[in-house]
């Protein structure tokens, strides 16, 4: 367990630094630049222009401002922002609640859905339900997540007018503000559903004809429990991995869905960050999203170890 730990803890310097490098220019390659956001396409003043160039460092070659924005980086500084003049992680910080609720959500919604139809699907399998089930996983990898926003925005908020289409709804609380998270969750949750319920099924399928399934049915045992207690543990092992990943692209998977139900997000702040060129929001952003994916993941290991005593005793 701890060599595990150990050599993923090792290998999240290399992500990171990869993620800086790519982060840090890939953004200065969009057309156009900050000053030109901040003061308008139609700004004409070199001198003042040259000044403000400078104030943000901009006036330096483009190696010794990555050495900078770098250096600060390794005292865990993130950076300002170009536009507001806040510091990047305390914009991170006050926007990571609501990209957390609304991915956590999308979780649970994922798992509700695709453990029990996987497992049923497995059990009866080619029948009808089965049927529907693959089916329904098609449809769920198969449609862009922006556009199942909008159509369940205009199925359930504006023919139904059952749930609102935008906003999280703070100043309200409880219950009233947990109508705003139903439709951006079910967004986000669908295509994670769709793997995992398809990977559910394939991974029960496949315990269901190993030998100690089979002792189990011979000593007596009903199905439920075969299937409860010898079968489900074995075969979600697989499905913990998928989950697992998915749960780290999660973050930034919400980019899209924030920005269709304005969810006050930081995926918004990074789309926000793009338009406006403000660099230190955007590296500053994707360095936190690659950090948490890293985390994720070392999780998942820890978790997969737990499930398959195998790894635990080295063979």
């Amino acid at each position: 367990m701890a060599r595990i730990i150990l050599t993923r803890l090792l290998a999240v310097v290399p992500v990171l630094l990869g993620i800086s490098v790519i982060s840090f220019f890939v953004i200065r390659m969009i057309p156009g630049n900050v000053i030109s956001s901040i003061m308008g396409q139609d700004f004409s003043d070199p001198k003042l222009e040259a000044e403000m160039r400078a104030y943000f460092g901009l006036d330096m070659p483009i190696h010794e401002q990555f050495l900078s924005w770098f250096g600060r980086l390794l005292q865990g500084d993130l950076g300002t922002s170009m536009r507001s003049g806040q510091p990047v992680l305390d914009e991170i910080l006050e926007r990571l609640p609501a990209t957390m609720l609304l991915a956590v959500s999308a979780l649970v919604v994922s798992v509700l859905i695709s453990i029990p139809f996987g497992v049923l699907s497995a059990t009866r399998r080619n029948g009808l339900l089965d049927a529907g089930s693959r089916l329904a996983s098609l449809i769920g990898l198969s449609v862009p997540n922006f556009w199942l926003g909008i159509l369940l925005v205009y199925l359930f908020s504006v023919t139904l007018g059952w749930l609102p289409s935008q906003g999280a709804g703070n100043g309200e609380g409880g219950l009233a503000q947990l109508k705003y998270l139903i439709l951006p969750a079910v967004t986000l949750g669908a295509s994670l559903a769709a793997i995992s319920m398809r990977m559910t099924r394939s991974s029960m399928l496949e315990v269901l004809n190993q030998d100690y399934v089979r002792t189990a049915r011979a000593k007596g045992l009903g199905e439920r429990v075969v299937v409860a207690r010898h079968a489900l543990r074995n075969s979600l092992i697989p499905v913990v991995t998928v989950l697992g990943i998915q749960a780290g692209a999660l973050l930034g998977g919400t980019v899209v869905v924030e920005q269709v139900f304005s969810w006050p997000g930081l995926g918004t702040m990074v789309i926000r960050g793009i338009t406006q060129r403000d660099y230190p929001v955007v590296q500053g952003t994707l360095l936190f999203l690659a950090f948490f994916y890293v985390v994720v993941n070392l999780l998942v290991d820890i978790i997969y170890v737990y499930l398959d005593p195998r790894l635990r005793s080295g063979h």
